[in-house]
């Protein structure tokens, strides 16, 4: 007889679950919104705008306006047609139920209501509902407001204590389950007034501890639908920010691009002239700290301080009046960092516009402008008469809308998009875009081969895609009914048919363009060449730089410049770069440096300005050349960071005005051609003393070095206060040549008493920006931008 069963291992029908309605989304929200972390949140928030954004591209909706709560709760309201409050005849609901609680429901899987849209799954206000703690609604529509409330999902009503301050925590009676809810009339409006209002307070019991919220995300992305949707006016109001700040508490962009350089607060002084109050004031972790702000925290240069100096004890002085005045500095910087109460975006420019928001450095090329319509057959699924399912091929309609030009950088910046939405994985028409231009460059490279001094024949000399993507910024869109993507995130378009529609458009618009052959392309088209023809080359000198050993021993030193003083080999993870100012500092260097780790190399003063140069002109620079050569790793795309000679590129200037001048266009080379040494923390600069106190009494031959005016009058009142005497003529150093080899070498070189700011770059795009505006052509913005922040300028810093 058999043994009986245990109910562990019985499996049957009752062993099964049957998860109904939104219950499905609350047990596997991943499937729906990806993570439940912050990206996931931010989701939730993009699938509530996009329906908004569908009535605005159904040219129903003009305004959308994104209200953050302080409680954390976010409302969506538009002027559209308003959710249908009418029944909907299968189900009984109302449209509004029908919408916010059935998966794959709404009016975009036909196409009567939408063809163009941005949320196509039919899940997206739904599965917001079943991750929302409370989901309110309010539609306007034939003259009244109508109401209904939800509870992870579920619909009920809340009975607030106070209706203008709605809360979660409210008592809630949920609907009986398959009993419709009745929409309350809460107001009445004007009859032609219609919109949709959606609050909604995100569950903490399904999204994790780490998940927050991102402001700048969402002005970014409203930024970028409003040149997506030309036309339409998006408002972003954050109530947690006091309406009472003036000019500040409103902030329009409209029809054109507003830099906001008012609100930037980039101490450049830094970087060029001197040092600020900040650099005599410790971190907490030992080191010495300045920035170079904006609003997102571009670049912060740390200080690798001397562990053994024998004036370490004196700096607890100089610390609180240095601190006090970082202290004022960084009340003031957090003043001019918050965001307005109220952003408005609006432009009726387009992508056209968007490129030119995106762009950053010199044009290279005018935007150009591609689009097209065109038609495709495709088999769908479609509803019948009698409600069933059935294939059925249908014509679809394909409207292409590209811009894109060439700016003088290496940095590649494409931005795709479907309906709207954006496809950061690329997809069909990316592909399609990409194939045509690098076909059609590659036929005119070989067209002006003489002019662009290459010779056809060799394969070597072929241009790649990576070559022709240098510096190109494109915002690529199409506009598709039902497209079909990769998974309910939108990240890649796989709608096949596309790719060919926009290949063909490309070969001939972008052609035409690049051939020269369109009018007023012909320049435009020969610069662009030379750009990437110049990009090529870069690559290929890239490739045969990686290919010989990255040590070069005695018998091969001549393939360095010859004014490299180099460091012994083997000792690649400590070694030093010093990028050295001027000859005469150069000879007090090579005694004042340990040659088993530390480099020297030489400039002549001010190098290129790489900001306005061609590559062609960056790489026939001698200075620039040497220096990309020396360090070894390449230059622009190619860049290897793990290729380098050196752990750490110092550069030693002066502590005068040229030498913040050559730094800044060191930093400049280093940013635009070899990012990575800055990104990863291998870009330094020196910092020499200013001023040398020489002790007296019985601390005769004791000294003390300070680095600006400011803690010279600290440490001078110190030694005062302590009875300490010292030689009243102090030492003022105008360069770095001044100095014997012990001085330089404890001051400025020697790891155990030395002092470096580290560079590190926190926001490219921004920094990018900074960039453009201190070291470009454009001389107008640049002059707004000194008057504008001239207040902040500490003239007492300017050397005499």
């Amino acid at each position: 007889m058999a043994a009986k069963k245990t109910a562990k291992e019985e499996y049957n029908a009752d062993s099964l679950s049957v998860l109904e309605g939104l219950d499905a989304v609350r047990k596997r929200p991943g499937m729906y919104i990806g993570t439940t972390d912050s990206q996931g949140l931010m989701h939730c928030l993009w699938e509530i705008i996009d329906n908004s954004v569908d009535e605005a591209l159904a040219g129903a909706c003009t305004e959308i306006t994104v209200t953050l709560h302080t409680d954390g709760s976010i409302t969506v309201e538009d002027n559209g047609r308003g959710i249908p409050i009418d029944k909907e005849s299968k189900t009984g609901l109302s449209g509004v139920e029908v919408v916010l609680t059935k998966l794959h429901a709404g009016a975009k899987f036909g196409n009567s209501s939408y063809n163009a849209v941005g949320g196509l799954h039919g899940v997206g206000s739904s599965v917001v509902n079943a991750l929302s703690e409370r989901l309110d609604v309010e539609v306007d529509r034939d003259g009244n407001t109508y109401r209904m409330e939800f509870h992870q999902g579920h619909p009920g009503i809340y009975t607030d204590a106070d209706p203008s301050a709605p809360s979660p925590q409210s008592p809630f009676k949920a609907t009986a389950k398959r009993k419709a809810t009745e929409l309350r009339i809460v107001g009445k409006y004007a009859d032609k007034h219609t919109g949709t209002r959606i609050r909604y307070w995100l569950d903490h019991e399904i999204f994790n501890s780490t998940a927050k919220f991102d402001y700048q995300q969402l002005v970014d992305r409203v930024r970028q639908t409003s040149f997506l949707v030309p036309g339409l006016k998006i408002s972003v109001i954050d109530e947690a920010v006091p309406d009472s700040d003036g000019e500040r508490s409103i902030v329009v962009e409209e029809d054109s691009i507003t830099s906001d350089t008012d609100t930037l607060a980039v101490n450049i002084a830094d970087s060029e002239a001197s040092d600020t109050a900040e650099d005599s004031a410790y971190a907490d972790d030992g080191e010495k700290s300045t920035a170079v702000h904006d609003e997102s925290e571009l670049e912060e240069i740390e200080i690798d301080e001397a562990e053994d100096t024998e004036a370490d004890e004196d700096f607890d002085i100089e610390s609180s009046a240095a601190q006090e005045a970082a202290r004022e500095t960084a009340l003031r910087q957090a003043k001019k960092n918050i965001h307005p109460r109220v952003q408005v975006f609006h432009h009726e420019g387009g992508i056209v516009d968007y490129v030119d928001f995106l762009s950053r450095g010199e044009d290279i090329s005018d935007i150009w402008h591609i689009t097209g319509q065109d038609t495709y057959e495709e088999e769908t699924q479609v509803v019948g008469a009698n409600g069933d399912l059935h294939a059925q091929m249908i014509e679809r309609t394909c409207d292409v809308d590209i811009a894109l030009r060439w700016v003088n950088d290496y940095e590649t910046i494409v931005r795709s998009f479907v309906n709207v939405v954006e496809t950061p994985g690329g997809g069909m028409h990316v592909d399609g875009f990409l194939n045509s231009i690098t076909k059609q460059v590659r036929k005119n490279v070989e067209a002006n081969a003489r002019k662009l001094k290459i010779s056809a024949k060799d394969s070597n000399t072929k241009v790649e895609r990576d070559d022709v993507m240098s510096g190109l910024v494109a915002v690529v869109t199409v506009r598709i009914a039902e497209p079909q993507f990769q998974g309910q995130t939108k990240d890649v378009l796989g709608t096949a048919p596309v790719k060919p529609i926009v290949t063909k458009m490309s070969d001939q618009q972008f052609g035409e363009m690049i051939s020269g052959s369109k009018r007023g392309f012909k320049e435009q088209s020969m610069r662009v060449l030379e750009k990437i023809v110049g990009e090529m080359h870069a690559r290929i000198q890239a490739r045969k730089t990686k290919e010989v050993t990255r040590r070069k021993n005695a018998l091969e030193s001549a393939s360095m410049p010859a004014k490299l003083s180099d460091c012994q080999p083997g000792n690649d993870d400590i070694a030093e770069l010093f990028i050295v100012e001027g000859d005469s500092a150069l000879g007090t260097a090579k005694a004042a440096r340990n040659s088993m780790f530390q480099a020297l190399l030489p400039i002549r003063g001010k190098i290129l300005n790489v900001q306005k140069a061609s590559t062609a002109q960056i790489l026939a620079n001698k200075e620039c050349s040497s220096i990309i050569q020396v360090v070894g790793a390449g230059s622009g795309s190619t860049f290897d960071v793990k290729q380098s000679r050196y752990n750490k590129v110092v550069m030693m200037t002066d502590a005068d005005v040229d030498g913040a001048h050559i730094r800044t266009l060191l930093l400049t080379l280093f940013y635009r051609y070899m990012r990575p040494l800055i990104t990863e923390g291998h870009v330094y600069a020196a910092v020499p003393p200013l001023h040398r106190i020489a002790l007296a009494g019985k601390h005769k031959g004791e000294y003390i070095y300070t680095y600006s005016e400011e803690e010279l009058g600290i440490r001078l009142a110190k030694l005062r206060e302590q009875g300490i005497a010292y030689n009243e003529d102090i030492q003022r150093y105008k360069g770095l040549g001044e100095m014997d080899a012990d001085q330089l070498a404890d001051t400025t070189m020697d790891p155990r008493t030395r002092m470096l700011r580290r560079i590190r770059l926190e926001d490219a795009a921004q920094a990018s920006e900074i960039f453009s505006l201190l070291m470009g052509d454009e001389v107008p913005p640049r002059k707004q931008f000194i008057i504008e922040n001239a207040d902040d300028f500490d003239r007492t810093k300017i050397d005499a």
